[in-house]
């Protein structure tokens, strides 16, 4: 595996999946009864911006930064927007980016179980030196698809997985069709959140075209771009399919979009999106 996160960390792609993340965790904690988090491709966590890899690419720069030099933020991104400066701030600056696992641990309370996965050895090592001390996590170096049959269903009955693959494999989303319906027969009251890259091609909406007829319920579509979606070279944007959301998530997303849309394309290209692909 050549992929190394940390040369993206920050970027557009990570501002939009964690939001998304850290509003669907706050509605798991509205009701007292534990749930479980299950991050299938969990990298290293936690990604210094002042290393090499970070500085090579910049992306931090055209996503994050430009997500918190932003005006009058809504409320859920203004939650997580707080979470970036109170894990990745030392005084003023942003000197780290937390990844999924370490916004995620942040959201959870003591009552809660988090499962963290990481096939790349040294990625998990990293992942497991600074998740250590924290008795709700435990640290899996697997395969993240593996995991979705080993580890559920959990013991508690609400929960969240985070399906965050690096789609450098031709075969990705191949993988995702094949493990999806499994997984969501598996554990029926689990919520699935699946981020997938929009580049040139059509890839991911032969992958949404499938899930559409996989006999799936409850299926959100959740986009945001920031270049048109065909145009060639990098990432124009990215998006969730989110598999039994939480009440009111579409509203609240609805909402918070078009000000991230506005915040991360200054050049007013690209779109957002909330929509059900298949409804309950």
């Amino acid at each position: 595996m050549n992929y190394r996160h940390a040369y993206h960390a920050g970027n557009l792609g990570d501002v939009f999946k964690h939001l998304v993340l850290v509003t669907a965790l706050d509605h798991l904690a509205k009701k007292p009864a534990p749930y479980f988090y299950l991050d299938t491709h969990s990298g290293r966590g936690n990604y210094p911006l002042g290393e090499p890899e970070a500085q090579r690419a910049g992306e931090f720069r055209s996503g994050i930064l430009l997500a918190l030099k932003a005006a009058d933020p809504p409320p859920v991104v203004e939650r997580y927007l707080t979470l970036i400066k109170m894990l990745g701030f030392e005084g003023d600056a942003l000197t780290s980016y937390p990844g999924s696992p370490k916004l995620a641990l942040s959201a959870l309370r003591p009552q809660d179980r988090a499962a963290l996965c990481e096939l790349e050895p040294r990625e998990a090592d990293v992942l497991r030196y600074w998740a250590h001390y924290d008795t709700r996590a435990s640290v899996h170096t697997r395969d993240g698809y593996e995991a979705l049959t080993a580890l559920l269903p959990p013991k508690e009955k609400r929960g969240l997985v985070l399906i965050d693959p690096p789609y450098e494999e031709p075969d990705e989303f191949e993988k995702l069709l094949e493990a999806l319906p499994l997984a969501v027969a598996r554990w029926p009251t689990g919520m699935f959140a699946i981020w997938y890259p929009i580049k040139h091609g059509q890839a991911s909406t032969r992958f949404l075209s499938r899930m559409q007829a996989s006999g799936v319920r409850k299926q959100l579509l959740i986009e945001l771009t920031v270049e048109h979606d065909d145009s060639p070279g990098g990432l124009n944007g990215s998006g969730i399919l989110f598999i039994n959301p939480p009440w009111q998530l579409d509203h609240q997303l609805a909402t918070a979009l078009p000000w991230l849309h506005q915040s991360l394309a200054p050049t007013g290209r690209g779109r957002w999106r909330v929509d059900w692909l298949v409804p309950e």
